[in-house]
């Protein structure tokens, strides 16, 4: 739930706004978080087309960090730790998902389905630990865990179908 919409001039106010707010992918009226996910797709395939894959998931943890001090700031001023318009967390997230996924859509549609209903459902761990750590680090970390979630799930079903 957004208990509060910000505007643009707020989400482009202050840098880590900006990188909380995925540069205005988290002011869409309808699902913010999807829309943050949908950005990361071409972000992955832009990068990855000039770096390694291992090097795609260092960059990946260097937007991580940026994020913790990103959210953190953004929260705060929001007074809402975990807004729905900050979508730096499903960014970052599913670019970890991307940088380890052949770079085929029908395995990358299927990545983004499961992340995004794994970062809906919360299932154990994630909505405990949500809970225990609060911040900007709380708020990346739930979606990571729901990014190592569907690639469990991925490499299942690569196992079972070959």
């Amino acid at each position: 739930m957004i208990a509060y919409r910000p505007t643009p001039a707020f989400a482009f106010a202050h840098p880590a706004h900006v990188i909380a707010f995925g540069f205005g992918a988290g002011l869409s009226p309808v699902a913010p978080g999807t829309v943050g996910t949908l950005l990361a797709w071409p972000l992955a395939w832009a990068l990855g087309a000039v770096i390694a894959p291992a090097l795609l998931v260092a960059l990946a943890a260097v937007f991580f960090a940026l994020g913790v001090w990103a959210c953190s700031i953004t929260g705060r001023r929001l007074g809402v730790s975990d807004h729905g318009g900050m979508v730096w967390d499903e960014m970052v997230a599913f670019l970890f998902v991307l940088a380890v996924l052949p770079r085929a859509l029908d395995w990358q549609a299927a990545a983004f389905v499961l992340f995004r209903a794994f970062d809906i459902a919360k299932p154990w761990p994630i909505a405990q630990l949500e809970r225990r750590f609060s911040g900007g680090f709380g708020v990346m970390f739930d979606d990571v865990l729901a990014a190592g979630y569907t690639l469990m799930v991925l490499a299942v079903l690569k196992r079972l179908l070959g």
